[in-house]
């Protein structure tokens, strides 16, 4: 019979497609993961991954033990949650996903409020984009994720939080803010300054990689406009494009909820030509949803609702 955390290797191996990676991931040594894999394979009585110069890929009965694995899992925690449930949020512990750059400002206020109300609930955080977040709720290893919307997989459970305008963030002393005006009802944004699109053109830009939301809204502009920007970093995080505009070293795009966590930077709206997003609640469909994770969705509804 294989055990919990002996299911945990095999996903760990699938997803990195690497036992060298996969055993980092794990906190254990690569000979011991290595010992594991051969073992499984000789009690099933074949091989689950084929091992190549570039890492590893399952075969055809590795996917079926992956399958085996994720199912099993993910079984395992809705019991874990209904037994956790007979606690009454006394103890016990939630598993949220959320993408690195929006959770690093909009989680810590949240959890500061979660952790008052139920000092005794444990709150497990996992990085990822949206798309791999709704993977993982599908797949039931974790119980919620706060998501861009609309989200792919129709099927997830979604509540909307809050509207989230793109801007530029640029330091005070860019020269950029001789042409912010205040904006007085001409743009339909929450922001106080706003710049017009043909007035930043001159201007070099730091951008985040093209296959994050803020890389590929930010691009989406330019291309709109036929606009070819000076462009030296273009394959940054969202935060670290973020911050390099903060402190004026170019350009960058950014969410304006992100306002508090930059020290004495200054955030431009785009008026009609930016851009925003919504971001809701989203949960897997048709699963057990225990009380934890439900407390820990209407905190985030609670805190963040109408935060811009």
């Amino acid at each position: 019979m294989v055990e919990i955390r002996e299911l945990n290797y095999l996903i760990a191996i699938g997803e990195e497609r690497s036992i060298s990676k996969a055993a980092e991931r794990l906190f254990m040594s690569q000979s011991s993961l290595s010992q594991y894999l051969s073992t499984l394979e000789r009690q099933l009585g074949t091989t689950l991954f084929v091992r190549t110069s570039r890492g590893v890929r399952p075969t055809e009965s590795g996917k079926i033990m992956m399958k085996y694995a994720y199912d099993t899992l993910s079984e395992y925690h809705r019991i874990q949650n209904e037994i956790q449930d007979i606690h009454e949020l006394r103890s016990g512990k939630v598993i949220m996903g959320i993408s690195s750059f929006r959770g690093s400002y909009l989680l810590p206020p949240v959890l500061n409020i979660f952790y008052q109300k139920y000092p005794g609930i444990h709150v497990k955080i996992v990085e990822e984009n949206s798309m791999a977040l709704e993977q993982q709720l599908m797949y039931g290893n974790i119980d919620l994720a706060l998501l861009v919307l609309p989200a792919v997989e129709r099927r997830l459970e979604t509540t909307f939080v809050m509207r989230d305008e793109i801007c530029l963030i640029t330091s005070p002393s860019h020269p950029v803010m001789k042409h912010a005006r205040i904006n007085t009802d001409k743009t339909d944004s929450n922001i106080p300054k706003y710049v017009d699109l043909q007035d930043i053109l001159s201007y070099e830009f730091v951008l985040s990689d093209y296959d994050t939301i803020l890389g590929r809204e930010a691009r989406q502009i330019f291309a709109r406009h036929n606009f070819y920007p000076t462009v030296f970093n273009d394959t940054l995080t969202a935060l670290m494009a973020a911050t390099m505009g903060a402190a004026g070293h170019g350009l960058a795009f950014t969410y304006y909820s992100s306002r508090n966590y930059f020290y004495n930077a200054e955030f431009l709206s785009l008026g009609a030509e930016g851009a925003s997003i919504d971001l809701g609640i989203s949960y897997a469909p048709g699963r057990y949803h225990s009380k934890a994770a439900l407390a820990l969705g209407n905190v985030i509804q609670n805190v963040l609702y109408g935060e811009v």
